[in-house]
């Protein structure tokens, strides 16, 4: 015979858990460099005005008039002095009590529009020459309205796209080498040169009849010693008309070889612009 079985059995130790906390019948209000914070610290200091909420942003009396007016539907050519100024007297109240020197220039036109209604109470006095007197509300519907069409055409403004916050501007860095590049001179250009010195050194004619051998290694040697020194030269001083087409035809072939060889640039500023010669390595 076994002994009497105990109603319940023991539940055996629970593990403990790493990182929990020891109230666990709490919210944590927030976490403090990774630590659950149940109450709230005593030594914390909130200064009364680090937060405050404004249900309704106006951008000076005037909006704040405006908004009245249009909110309740009335009629901006008879508005009701007394319902609208009452009005704004509450608003200008709320906001002295938090900022007096924003509330100066609300508390004007507080004043203004007490002044106006003080003046509808009062009798009309007709002018000197007959003429019915002035509403004392006429000046202010006309800032009004002027200040309505102003805030309409800076809504309209605000839709349009605005580089740096609806639009960016493309930009492409090209990094570009320090040495100067010089445009490339036009085939047609070169052509043209060619033919104005051509047509030059047919003005000098020669009758004496001699046979001259012509090297263009010789006279690539000669474009280069007379590029030598100087930093440009301007295409046509390279040709030496009083010696006649033979040797022009020879020079320009040499200057040819020397630009298929790199060891000249021939270049220009700007189309039809002068062309010029240089040494293809300057030394410093």
């Amino acid at each position: 015979m076994t002994g009497p079985v105990p109603a319940t059995l023991p539940e055996p130790p629970a593990p403990e858990l790493a990182g929990m906390p020891d109230v666990i019948d709490q919210v944590a209000l927030a976490r403090l460099y990774g630590e659950p914070l149940f109450a709230m610290p005593t030594d914390l200091y909130i200064p009364p005005d680090a937060l405050e909420i404004f249900l309704e942003a106006f951008e000076g009396p005037l909006d704040l008039l405006l908004y009245l007016i249009r909110k309740q539907n009335f009629n901006i050519l008879d508005i009701p002095m007394a319902g609208v100024t009452r009005q704004y007297l509450v608003y200008v109240d709320q906001i002295r009590n938090r900022n007096l020197e924003l509330a100066a220039e609300y508390l004007l036109m507080a004043a203004m529009l007490i002044e106006i209604k003080s003046r509808m109470l009062l009798p009309p006095r007709k002018s000197a020459e007959g003429q019915e007197p002035e509403d004392p509300r006429a000046e202010l519907v006309r800032r009004l309205l002027e200040y309505e069409q102003m805030k309409a055409a800076a809504f309209r403004l605000n839709e349009l796209p605005q580089l740096g916050r609806d639009v960016l501007r493309a930009q492409v860095y090209i990094e570009q080498s320090l040495q100067p590049r010089f445009a490339d001179v036009n085939v047609v250009d070169l052509q043209e040169a060619w033919r104005d010195i051509v047509k030059r050194a047919r003005l000098v004619q020669h009758h004496k009849i001699t046979r001259e051998e012509l090297s263009v290694r010789e006279h690539m040697s000669i474009v280069l010693r007379h590029l030598q020194g100087r930093k440009f030269v301007e295409f046509e001083q390279l040709f030496d008309i009083a010696r006649g087409v033979p040797v022009l035809i020879v020079t320009f072939i040499a200057l040819l070889e020397l630009a298929k060889e790199a060891l000249i640039d021939v270049t220009q500023a700007e189309a039809f612009a002068p062309i010029y010669v240089r040494l293809a390595y300057q030394p410093s």
